[in-house]
């Protein structure tokens, strides 16, 4: 397309410069200078130089001379210059007397000119030097040269030539850069500017004429030529003996076709912001073409637009701004690029080979794509703003492989950046905010790198990845989008690390709909949703992330959801640490899991999966719960310091709880109620603040070779219609009973062995009816029937803490209630002669003894004023979770 462009394109008129005055003309007007020179009065000079020199009407006011800096070395182009002046450029140099004596001068005249004439009237002389006349003068003494070089001289030079405000610096090839001159360290920047810039072509319309016409007054700038039209310059450039640099004046340049196929330099030049009084504008064809041959070309500070009269006409496709093509490496500097067409981006890179550097560039309100790469294309983009456009700032597709340095991306109407069918690109340290959608979207086999950028303020989500995307996004920070800070979906597979996701008004991480990925050492907290949520037959790695103070949950695995999930740290979210439900089958492994204010991991409605070695502790509720059909294996964790239980399983809960070490809970270590029926094998459940294990309302299970003891109550509790199986079990060292089995429960006791227990090692209460065989109960201390046969009331040995099985009363004399028992002992002693009722044999602390009676125990001493007698243990805290879901 672009051939055949070129080849039909209008050929390129060539404007040929004037001839320059005649060397006859220029000896005739040197000679008329000497002439001049001879004309000084022999007088004035005797005057001047004699002893009467200081009463001279002509004599001014002459200023010492300051310390100045070490002169520069000059460059080839300005012969002769010398480049000493002062540090302060808004003051003329000041100059040290001259003795008479300290040279030898071989004329008066020379002498008054050198030494005598005051450095004011030097200077008025020098201003109406051109920069190669001053240049020659320089180099007639040491005091000329000082004067010659001073900064405004060259100032004023400068912009008549150029029209900057600031020094345009080019120091090397496609390097340009405007400095202050205050803050820069050579004396006189204007000078060094003017020499870097010195040959060049200067597109100025209507100057022309002018310059060409008067040869004597730009006599010396044979280096300069002047064009009214860009094309010209072009053109004039090609044949011309400068070094292809062409300087844009002010003005609006229309419809000019600008097809580069040459390593031209092309920039604006005019006061204040440069790019903003420079514009060139097209209405019908890309305003810049470049093209194989334009390698190294440079544009730079100026506005480039693209304006059709009809700009949503589908033959204006392939029109842009700036168009970039195959084997072509150009730099565009400093531009400012929009175009209204509706079909083509404003910047379009295209081909293989095509590889230009777009830096400080401001690409916005665009009615299309700002920045396209496609096609093998590659580049270096750096500094850019990218704004307001109407689809995304950036599209890279087709094996394009950008890189893209911190660049400005925001407010777009579309999404920031977009790479899809197969677009790569390195994206490193751009800001990235508060576009429409996504910051930035990945599609359809797009791989690109995206390093330390801040991807925020998302009307939509931070980073989209879907439909076999990939991708790498490393060291980020996501945060304050409106969705999820990352959306990954539809079979893809992205590698998130490093990242910070933070403070999103959804989730942190969202996989779904078979999504994958690596999601690795990320810090995600403070999420308004889940930390991390999976679902959908998605199976995502995650590791190794920091999950925490989210105000819902840490991870979330729901609706047939997968993923291997191991060695993170997740901690103080709100809701439960990690959620597994509706038939979801993730692998916890090796996480840390602590200090949640709910539960820390949450099996529900068919939650399933596997959670081994990890730590789960120091939860406001229990570490594990198990409910609604749910079925984990939960094998080698640590559980601990659960304020409510170490796990619980209920309505109807299962699982395989296997090789675990349960401990230091507020409550029991594990509990099972409510038709629930899991499998306990080989766990050490201890140092329990209440019981061991305790089973009631309906509970089951089989309880296999378990080590429980060293807790606060019975090593195991079964209640209310409840039915396990226990066997081959170790119940030892507890500080109250080995097995209590009370209110119609039964049990299947096979093969356990109870023993060193302190109250005794198996208690049943009335009407119940145990299977039991091969056990060993032995060695226990027993520590009820020795205080019932010393006659001790019970409450000595319980308090209110705990609660021994024994034969319990109540006393119809001292008005005692249902809530009240009464020990066997109290009966006979602090009771006799009353009416008394026996109860039944069962679990209970003595009402008489705790003083809760209106006579005083005889027997117990001080009275602790508890109110009631528990029967049972205080029941486990459920998780309301599913209240937030």
């Amino acid at each position: 397309m672009n051939s055949v462009r070129a080849a039909n394109r209008r050929p390129r008129r060539v404007s040929r410069p004037r001839p320059v005055q005649q060397q006859q003309e220029r000896n005739n007007a040197a000679a008329a200078a000497g002439d001049r020179d001879d004309d000084v009065p022999a007088d004035m000079v005797a005057e001047e130089s004699g002893p009467g020199a200081q009463n001279s009407p002509y004599q001014l006011r002459r200023k010492t001379l300051l310390p100045k800096r070490t002169a520069c070395p000059t460059k080839s182009s300005m012969e002769g210059a010398s480049t000493s002046a002062t540090e302060n450029f808004g003051h003329r140099a000041k100059r040290a007397r001259v003795s008479g004596k300290s040279q030898d001068l071989s004329a008066p005249a020379e002498q008054y000119l050198q030494e005598k004439l005051p450095d004011e009237v030097v200077l008025k002389i020098f201003s109406y030097l051109l920069e190669q006349d001053l240049c020659r003068a320089a180099c007639v003494c040491k005091r000329f040269s000082e004067l010659a070089n001073d900064p405004i001289l060259w100032k004023r030079l400068y912009m008549e030539v150029f029209e900057y405000t600031r020094p345009m610096m080019h120091p090397e090839p496609g390097k340009f850069y405007q400095i202050n001159p205050e803050e820069y360290e050579h004396p006189n920047p204007w000078k060094e500017s003017f020499q870097q810039l010195y040959k060049g072509a200067h597109v100025k319309p209507g100057f022309a004429e002018h310059f060409y016409s008067n040869p004597a007054r730009y006599k010396g700038r044979e280096n300069m030529l002047y064009y009214d039209t860009i094309e010209d310059a072009l053109g004039g450039v090609q044949e011309a003996h400068f070094d292809g640099l062409i300087f844009v004046h002010s003005g609006i340049y229309t419809d000019e076709w600008i097809y580069i196929e040459s390593p031209i330099t092309m920039i604006g030049a005019a006061p204040g912001k440069v790019a903003d009084k420079v514009i060139i504008e097209n209405t019908r064809d890309s305003t810049f073409v470049f093209m194989e041959g334009s390698e190294d070309a440079y544009v730079g500070y100026m506005t480039i637009r693209f304006n059709p009269d009809d700009k949503s006409a589908q033959h204006h496709n392939a029109h842009h701004c700036l168009e970039i093509t195959v084997n072509c490496s150009p730099i565009i500097d400093h531009c400012i690029i929009r175009s209204t067409c509706t079909v083509g981006s404003a910047v379009c890179v295209s081909g293989q080979g095509a590889c230009p550097t777009i830096k400080h560039c401001n690409i916005s309100d665009c009615e299309n794509v700002g920045l396209y790469i496609t096609d093998h294309a590659q580049g270096i983009y750096e500094d850019n703003e990218i704004s307001n456009n109407a689809l995304a700032g950036i599209w890279v597709k087709n094996h394009g492989n950008p890189i893209i340095r911190r660049n400005h991306i925001h407010h777009g109407r579309d999404v920031g950046v977009f790479t899809f069918d197969h677009g790569m690109g390195y994206f490193e340290s751009c800001n990235i905010h508060r576009n429409r959608i996504a910051g930035f979207e990945v599609k359809a086999y797009a791989n690109p790198t995206v390093v330390r950028c801040e991807i925020h303020h998302g009307q939509t989500g931070g980073i989209y990845v879907h439909e076999k995307g990939r991708g790498q996004f490393i060291e980020n920070k996501i945060y304050a989008n409106n969705f999820a800070g990352v959306w990954i979906t539809s079979n893809s597979d992205p590698t998130i690390r490093g990242n910070a996701i933070f403070n999103g008004n959804q989730g942190g991480v969202y996989i779904f709909g078979d999504g994958r990925g690596l999601i690795e050492g990320n810090d995600i907290y403070g999420n308004a949703l889940a930390g991390i949520q999976i679902r959908t037959n998605s199976c995502p790695i995650v590791r190794h992330n920091k999950i925490h103070d989210g105000q819902h949950g840490g991870i979330y695995v729901h609706e047939k959801g997968q993923g291997v999930i191991e060695e993170n740290e997740v901690y103080s979210n709100t809701l439960a640490g990690v959620w597994v439900t509706t038939g979801s089958t993730p692998v916890l492994r090796r996480n840390r899991i602590h200090s949640g204010k709910q539960v820390g991991v949450y099996f529900y409605d068919n939650g399933h999966g596997v959670l081994e070695d990890n730590d789960i502790y120091n939860h406001m509720y229990s570490g594990v719960q198990i409910r609604t059909g749910s079925n984990p294996k939960i094998r080698r964790n640590k559980i601990w310091g659960g304020q409510n239980g170490g796990i619980l399983v209920y309505n109807s809960g299962l699982g395989f709880i296997e090789d675990n070490e349960i401990f230091d809970n507020a409550m029991a270590g594990v509990w099972i109620k409510t038709d629930s029926n899991p499998t306990l094998r080989r766990n050490k459940i201890h140092d329990g603040r209440d019981g061991g294990i305790c089973i009631f309302n309906g509970g089951r299970g089989l309880l296999e070779e378990n080590d429980i003891f060293r807790n606060a109550q019975a090593g195991v509790l079964i209640s209310t219609n409840s039915h396990p199986v226990l066997r081959k079990n170790r119940i030892f060292d507890g500080f109250a009973a080995g097995i209590e089995i009370t209110n119609h429960a039964t049990a299947t006791l096979e093969g356990n062995q109870i023993f060193n227990n302190r109250f005794g090692g198996l208690f049943l209460a009335s009407g119940v009816n145990v299977t039991m065989k091969d056990n060993k109960i032995m060695n226990n201390q027993d520590a009820i029937e020795k205080a019932v046969s010393r006659g001790q009331c019970l409450y000595k040995i319980s308090s209110y803490t705990s609660y021994p099985m024994h034969d319990f009363y109540r006393c119809h004399t001292c008005n005692t209630t249902d809530r009240n028992a009464i020990c066997v002992n109290c009966i006979k002693k602090c009771h006799q002669g009353h009416d008394v009722e026996f109860i039944r044999h069962d679990r209970f602390f003595c009402d008489c003894g705790a003083g809760t009676l209106s006579n005083p125990c005889t027997l117990a001493g001080e009275p602790t004023h508890d109110t009631d007698t528990l029967y049972d243990s205080a029941p486990p805290i459920e998780s309301n979770t599913l209240q937030h879901n």
